[in-house]
């Protein structure tokens, strides 16, 4: 009989417990999402008459297509993700740029101007709404994509975040580039952006995220509901429809596809380059 090396159980337990704390976890975090999709495919009537139970009553199997419909779902996705890919852009190239130029280029009072750039983080976009509103009314740029992405197109964030993956290229490496007699865009293309790609690819997904939910912005400078973006369509559909509420609930789970299947295509870029660009070397 052979007996279980000391240590073996006292590990198995561990792991056992682990995934008991972290299923027990995901439970909590993936119900609000499970009651969400009850309450879509529930009759509303129905559904409280039975006391808000935690399966689907009066299930309606169309409802998805009717929110998608009625609430001209496919026109809104569409424009929030034009609006969302031109933010992205712009500010992954404003900010790659931005980083460069404050991790490699020594310029007078480069670490005091860094500071300020930062210091604009501290600002809630509340802050600054009434004056940007006032400036892209005066451009005549209200219901517009120019007037939706003008204030987002770079960002202090992505800058703090992509400089810190370019702390950690060795000076070694540059030197080496140097001598190979790369420039600085060379150098940019062809070392730091590969190097840091993961960074730049968590960047993008935390960017992505931004721009698609945004909602006082777009709000504050839309007045025609054809350059409604999703999240006001959201808004407007489940204030118009109230008696049937599940076609807005319905009508959320759609917006929030593109988000999940973004998040699971590029988790992994997304923790590998949060965790790079906390750490320098």
């Amino acid at each position: 009989m052979r007996l279980a090396a000391p240590g073996v159980r006292p590990a198995r337990f561990k792991t056992a417990l682990w995934y008991v704390v972290l299923t027990s976890l995901s439970i909590v975090i993936l119900f609000p999402v499970y009651m969400t999709i009850v309450r879509a495919l529930s009759t509303p009537a129905a559904y409280f008459r039975e006391g808000q139970p935690l399966y689907p009553v009066g299930i309606q199997w169309d409802i998805f297509q009717r929110a998608f419909t009625e609430g001209d779902l496919g026109r809104k996705l569409l424009l929030s993700l034009l609006v969302t890919l031109i933010i992205v852009t712009s500010q992954l190239v404003t900010s790659v740029a931005a980083a460069y130029a404050f991790t490699f280029l020594d310029f007078s009072g480069r670490r005091f101007l860094f500071f300020v750039f930062i210091a604009t983080l501290m600002l809630p976009l509340e802050v600054t709404l009434i004056p940007n509103v006032d400036t892209i009314r005066s451009l005549g740029w209200l219901n517009s994509v120019q007037g939706l992405v003008a204030p987002f197109l770079a960002t202090a964030f992505g800058t703090f975040l992509i400089r810190q993956g370019f702390m950690g290229i060795p000076r070694e490496l540059r030197d080496a580039a140097q001598l190979d007699g790369f420039g600085h865009f060379a150098f940019l293309r062809r070392v730091a952006v590969p190097v840091t790609r993961p960074v730049i690819a968590s960047f993008a997904v935390i960017a992505f995220l931004a721009a698609w939910n945004q909602y006082l912005w777009p709000r504050a400078v839309v007045t025609e509901g054809r350059w409604e973006t999703i999240q006001i369509g959201l808004k407007s559909l489940a204030a118009a429809r109230v008696e049937e509420s599940n076609i807005g609930l319905a009508a959320a789970i759609i917006a929030a596809l593109p988000v999940l299947l973004l998040l699971i295509f590029l988790q992994k870029q997304l923790i590998r380059g949060l965790t790079a660009g906390a750490v320098k070397g």
